[in-house]
């Protein structure tokens, strides 16, 4: 059974995208990067890139719905849903910093809750995968390492409720919160840049 349809051109579209959230994802932590180490200004960037690959993650996500044959459909849609709102979270982050709503510390939270939702979906996106050859099983395993990780900024939620704004007065459960921003830059454009490869990969392949 084959979760994705055998279309060429949708098949290589998602791998574009997926290829290209990855990307993204790169760039926002170079820019971060730069914000350290240059100057804050570049701060700006990194945060219009979290707010872009915060849509382009649901775009990919909405993409592989439609491409899925999921049973119960029930349960893929609210994974998807997940995604979705997990991707609006985090750009609400982007937007709270952005504008000077907040400072980096609670905006950073709202993102790394965001990202968790996003991480859920992964891991849900990959269990149903494994009923299928469409992926390497080593792109699966990967999928769920990175969504665990992602999922850590569920820890957030209490430091947003909170509204605990900086660094010196945060409870240190908040740390592990924090690590799931290792799992979104880190490990998602890993998981993502592979993905796309693996669709692309697929859609030159020819059709029996």
């Amino acid at each position: 059974e084959k979760y994705m349809t055998t279309n060429r051109f949708s098949t290589t579209t998602i791998g574009w995208v997926a290829l290209g959230t990855g990307v993204l994802v790169i760039l926002a932590v170079i820019f971060l990067i730069l914000m350290y180490s240059v100057s804050i200004s570049f701060g700006a960037v990194n945060d219009v890139l979290n707010f872009v690959f915060g849509i382009s993650s649901a775009v990919l996500a909405s993409m592989l719905y439609i491409e899925q044959r999921v049973k119960p459909p029930l349960i893929s849609l609210v994974t998807l849903a997940l995604a979705v709102i997990g991707a609006i979270i985090s750009i609400v982050g982007s937007i709270l910093i952005l504008y000077g709503f907040t400072d980096f510390f609670l905006a950073g939270l709202y993102s790394a809750f965001g990202n968790a939702l996003i991480g859920l979906w992964l891991m849900a996106f990959c269990y149903s995968m494994q009923r299928t050859d469409m992926f390497p099983r080593p792109l699966i395993l990967c999928g769920f390492v990175v969504g665990a990780f992602m999922a850590l900024g569920l820890i957030a939620i209490p430091g947003i409720l909170a509204k605990i704004d900086s660094m010196e007065s945060m409870a240190p459960y908040l740390y592990l919160a924090l690590f799931g921003w290792l799992g979104t830059y880190l490990l998602y454009p890993v998981w993502t840049i592979w993905l796309g490869r693996t669709l692309l990969i697929q859609s030159q392949a020819p059709i029996h």
